[in-house]
């Protein structure tokens, strides 16, 4: 399967670079999967679309402010340093990327915010991510709510305002290098309506990590290896899906990273349990979804491991015809963007 069968065509202008004021006042693009007929809404109405009894499933990762800048400090100078908090391996140890990365070796002595926070390269992985061990007083996540920036993705050029627009009202546990997006489009308001209407709603966690970050290098997308994410689903949100799927419900997941946490867990058994667990797992067309029946998520990238997993979903084809519509009638793309919902 070839990488240049999920291109598209995107003029930058339509890459979104701010989050709307009003977080449910974005666009929606509703596509049904049996006729691939196209609506065009506002992501308020998705409410229309919701039947008593389906089943909504959120993930309620929290992001941190993982993006730190400090100095490399050397006998030679201080030179500035960028890292990006990708995954906890320990208490004081993170695997992160960093720039430059080929000057930065194992041993290598950091300092940031002035001797607040210091750090040391102890490994250097096969990706070439960098292991670093933090030195701190106190909590670490307060020095990195102090120190850190929200990570946004580097097609996002213009300063974020507000962080809280990065993260879900409904963010609780913190672990994430990103936003899950699709998520960013909902409002308590809009959350309590849902409820009222009769429809479930389950939570999951997944902690977004580098694989929204990196390209798919292979032109052969088979050959393409997901970078592992950690994900946790407990009894009571496992007994809902269940009880949902049991009773011949929907159930629509919001984002990517909800679907690959319910789809995970579906491959190790036919129901649903409580399980904590790192997945890598890679959604691409051919693939029988186990738990997924409909899917809301953002506009991705071309090329990117999202396209494809929305192509398996609803049919490649299918969904670069839908994003061709979306980029004629100028909807806004990626991270602060439209959504679509997949039915």
């Amino acid at each position: 399967m070839d990488i240049k069968d999920f291109n598209y065509e995107l003029p930058e202008r339509l890459i979104a670079q701010d989050p709307l004021a009003d977080r449910s006042a974005s666009r929606l693009m509703v596509m049904k999967k049996q006729s691939y007929e196209l609506e065009h809404k506002h992501f308020s109405d998705i409410i229309d679309y919701l039947k008593k009894g389906d089943c909504l499933v959120l993930n309620d990762t929290k992001v941190i402010p993982a993006r730190l800048y400090g100095v490399r400090d050397s006998k030679d100078s201080r030179a500035k340093v960028e890292i990006l908090l990708l995954k906890r391996l320990s208490e004081r140890v993170w695997e992160c990327l960093v720039k430059p990365g080929k000057k930065c070796r194992i041993g290598d002595r950091l300092d940031f915010g002035e001797g607040l926070l210091k750090a040391e390269i102890i490994n250097i992985d096969e990706t070439g991510n960098r292991h670093i061990e933090f030195e701190f007083e106190g909590i670490f996540e307060e020095i990195l709510d102090k120190l850190g920036e929200m990570p946004l993705p580097p097609y996002i050029t213009h300063k974020l305002e507000d962080k809280n627009r990065y993260q879900t009202v409904y963010a609780k546990y913190e672990g994430s290098a990103a936003a899950p997006t699709a998520g960013l489009h909902f409002t308590k308001e809009l959350l309590k309506k849902i409820e009222a209407k009769g429809v479930d709603i389950a939570k999951v966690t997944l902690h977004v990590g580098l694989g929204t970050f990196r390209p798919v290098k292979e032109k052969d997308i088979l050959k393409h290896h997901m970078h592992s994410e950690f994900y946790m689903i407990d009894e009571e949100n496992a007994a809902k899906i269940n009880a949902a799927k049991e009773r011949g419900a929907r159930i629509i997941c919001v984002g990517t990273t909800s679907c690959r946490a319910l789809e995970s867990a579906a491959a190790l058994d036919t129901k649903l349990k409580a399980l904590s667990a790192w997945t890598d797992i890679f959604i691409y067309p051919g693939y029988k979804f186990k738990m997924v029946d409909a899917l809301i998520t953002n506009f991705h990238l071309p090329e990117s491991t999202l396209i494809m997993l929305v192509s398996a979903l609803a049919g490649r084809e299918e969904v670069l015809n839908a994003y061709r519509k979306a980029v004629d009638k100028e909807y806004r793309f990626f991270s602060f963007g439209d959504a679509m919902f997949i039915m």
